[in-house]
């Protein structure tokens, strides 16, 4: 091989890998774009046009330029403030809700965010929430953590096949450059041999290998961050209840069936005596109503599969949230209204819970109890009282 073709073949060989590292560190950004999604804004809004409390943000960095999306992260409510047109007409059209500052994400981490919202867009689309198949207990986690690992093994087997391609020209042309223009060989011939000579390449093959390693460790640690989230759980229920048509379309308060909503550590299940209080009357030659019937004839509870489950060493109070902290259902639960089969929206993970305490206002209006821990707050900073600050951190909150 001359030197202008060795000078080509490393020109191309350095464009591929250049190519390689700029894609894996855009799969990177969008891995942890991901986890920062699911854990701080996936319970008001959607990576798709879905409006949940808040609007989809599906081009998203297409609609705004990046200046304006991290203000907006940072400070929402001086962005408002500021007389911006666009963040005016959002905020009226959500109801003047108030969306939770950020204001120690990195421009770095808001860009990941955005790459995982591409990216996840990029791929086919997933069902619809409330309308997954019944059964289906797979995290919604997996599903962006896989494309990514396919997309890996494209790239891998896409720059093989230009390999084999440029062995070829290069081969071809010294050749032709040292008068020996083969041209009778069958190309598809050439490209057999230049490929098993790139198979018996020491090089080749510890790329390939370094590369398997690097792919099945990344799998290995999605899969270690995955244990334990139940993100996108969706079991099939005993009975098909919808929430969409009971809190939804008759718009039946929450603590009608979950009596503890407001006022227990947890929300409880309802039993089959408040269904009973409108289908005695109600729909009673439906299958699903009778095996409320079944029930109650047998004196048996209804084995509903519970959803939203922490585990035994957190401690949590549904009161003191919903009642307390004046939180909505739609919150940590999303929007339940709109779901015909429930399904776990938040990761209800740790890292969830502290970003909830450090970003969420104590809701100390007309509450006597706070007035003098506003007080003593308001003296040393100028920030709201957060969560964080009554002892919103602290271990044994929720350890105990």
């Amino acid at each position: 091989m001359n030197r202008k073709n060795f000078t080509l073949v490393k020109f191309l060989f350095s464009f591929l890998f250049l190519f390689a590292s700029v894609y894996a560190t855009l799969a990177q950004d969008a891995a942890e774009g991901e986890t920062l999604f699911k854990n701080n804004c996936a319970a008001c809004h959607s990576s798709t046009d879905e409006v949940l409390v808040g609007p989809g943000l599906k081009g998203i960095g297409e609609r705004r330029p990046i200046e304006w999306i991290v203000k907006w992260v940072h400070n929402p409510q001086a962005v408002i403030a500021s007389g911006d047109k666009y963040a005016n007409e959002l905020y009226n059209k959500f109801n003047k809700a108030a969306m939770t500052p950020y204001p120690n994400f990195t421009e770095g981490q808001i860009k990941s965010i955005i790459a995982y919202i591409d990216a996840s867009n990029a791929a086919p689309a997933a069902p619809a929430a409330g309308a997954a198949p019944a059964g289906a207990a797979a995290p919604a986690a997996a599903s962006s953590g896989g494309m990514m690992e396919v997309l890996l093994v494209g790239l891998l087997v896409i720059m093989v096949f230009v390999l084999i391609a440029l062995l070829s020209i290069v081969s071809t042309l010294s050749k032709l450059s040292g008068g020996e223009a083969d041209s009778e060989a069958p190309l598809m011939k050439r490209i057999a041999e230049n490929a098993k000579k790139l198979a018996a390449n020491s090089a080749v093959k510890t790329g390939i290998i370094i590369f398997a390693l690097l792919l099945g460790g990344k799998a290995t640690i999605d899969a270690a961050y995955g244990v334990g989230i139940h993100q996108g759980y969706a079991p099939e229920q005993p009975i098909k209840f919808s929430h969409k048509l009971h809190a939804g379309q008759y718009q039946i308060n929450c603590n009608y069936c979950h009596t503890g909503v407001y006022e227990g550590k947890g929300a409880n299940v309802p039993s089959a005596n408040i269904c009973m209080n409108c289908h005695n009357a109600i729909k009673r030659e439906s299958p699903e109503i009778q095996k409320i019937y079944q029930a109650l004839e047998n004196d048996e509870p209804i084995q509903w599969v519970r959803v939203h489950n922490l585990p035994d060493l957190a401690y949590f109070n549904h009161s003191q949230h919903t009642n307390v902290g004046n939180l909505e259902c739609k919150n940590c639960h999303g929007d339940i209204e709109k779901m015909e089969v429930v399904e776990q929206r938040s990761t209800l993970t740790m890292g969830w819970c502290i970003d909830c305490h450090r970003n969420t206002d104590v809701n100390a209006k007309g509450n006597a109890y706070y007035d003098k821990l506003v007080e003593v707050h308001n003296k040393d900073s100028k920030t709201p009282l957060k969560v964080q600050n009554i002892g919103g951190l602290e271990c044994s909150k929720c350890h105990y």
